[in-house]
C-alpha cells in the first residue's frame, strides 16, 4: 500500500487572477474621535498612494462619509454588491480597528 498526497487550487484562489469568480476588498473602520460613527477605508488591492484618501465619501457632496456601524457600512457596500467574507479587529493603543473582507462575483 502506498499514501499519495495531492494539493488542488480552487479556482477563486488562483494567484494570476484569470479564473478568478470573486474580487475582494478590505473595509477598514475605525470610530471617529469624540463620537460612535465610524469612517471606512476601502482597500482594493491597489499599489498605495499617499496622495489617495480612499475613505468611502459622499458621491454628491464629495464629503468624507460617516456610519452609524460597522453594520451600516456593511449594508451601503452590500447595495454596491458586495458580500460579506470574513472580519477581525485589531486593537492599536485604546482605539479598536476594524477589517471586514468582502468579496464580489468578477464580471466575465
Amino acid at each position: 500500500m502506498t499514501t499519495t498526497a495531492t494539493f488542488a487550487q480552487t479556482e477563486d484562489t488562483k494567484s494570476n487572477g484569470e479564473n478568478a469568480k470573486f474580487v475582494y476588498c478590505e473595509m477598514v473602520g475605525t470610530r471617529k474621535f469624540l463620537s460612535t460613527k465610524v469612517t471606512i477605508v476601502l482597500d482594493f488591492g491597489e499599489a498605495k498612494n499617499i496622495w489617495k484618501d480612499n475613505r468611502v465619501k459622499d458621491e454628491i457632496t464629495g464629503k468624507v462619509q460617516s456610519f452609524n456601524s460597522m453594520v451600516d457600512a456593511l449594508n451601503y457596500m452590500g447595495e454596491q454588491g458586495w458580500e460579506f467574507a470574513q472580519a477581525y479587529v485589531v486593537t492599536v493603543g485604546q482605539q479598536n480597528v476594524y477589517h471586514w473582507l468582502l468579496k464580489k462575483k468578477k464580471d466575465e
